[in-house]
């Protein structure tokens, strides 16, 4: 039988002033925040699109940073998922029985870190090596991402906090050590077909 975490003692009280409030808002905004948290993701994947397409006609090192986000975001959801599953903590949803926006998940769905936040975070810290401008979009973003999944009663504010600061660092990381070595990536992709991947026609 696996021994699940109960983060509620962390900070259930807040998550439960977030969740009351939310209760009473506006049904707009609360739609407003349930769009967002399901389908804000996808407002990363059009601006590492479009940081890819300007990073062409700068040069071939600004295309392999800029090509490199997906693959950060990836890397940065697989060390949350593992996160995920060394603490397995119960969703708040579950420890404290409320009525949220978001239907709660089943037992085995962790929710210590969040997986959104994660990505948000690694996307926002990625796009900074690409542009500052598209970075600055989206750490907005990251931060209305997380503040959004404990709207919705997804998750405890530790969660997307923790979320945040592990895709934040698996992103910095990652970006830092590909910048070293971008030359031997241009390089080798220029020689290669996927050369219109880098270089503007």
């Amino acid at each position: 039988m696996i021994m699940a975490v109960d983060g509620s003692s962390i900070d259930g009280s807040a998550y439960l002033d977030v969740v009351h409030l939310a209760q009473r808002s506006p049904g707009w905004l609360d739609h407003l925040v349930s769009f967002w948290s399901t389908y804000g993701l996808a407002l990363f994947g059009v601006l590492a699109a479009v940081g890819w397409w300007r990073a062409r006609r700068v040069g071939p090192a600004a295309a392999v940073t800029a090509l490199a986000v997906p693959l950060v975001v990836v890397l940065a959801f697989g060390v949350d998922a593992v996160v995920k599953l060394a603490v397995r903590e119960d969703r708040p949803c579950q420890s404290l029985h409320v009525r949220v926006l978001e239907a709660c998940p089943a037992p085995g769905d962790w929710s210590f870190p969040s997986n959104h936040a994660a990505i948000a975070a690694a996307a926002a810290v990625s796009l900074l090596f690409v542009s500052r401008r598209l970075g600055s979009v989206g750490a907005v973003a990251a931060l209305a991402m997380a503040a959004s999944r404990v709207w919705v009663g997804a998750h405890y504010p530790h969660d997307i906090l923790a979320g945040l600061a592990v895709g934040g660092l698996a992103g910095l990381l990652m970006m830092t050590v590909l910048r070293r070595r971008s030359e031997i990536l241009v390089g080798w992709i220029v020689s290669g077909r996927l050369r219109p991947l880098l270089v503007a026609s």
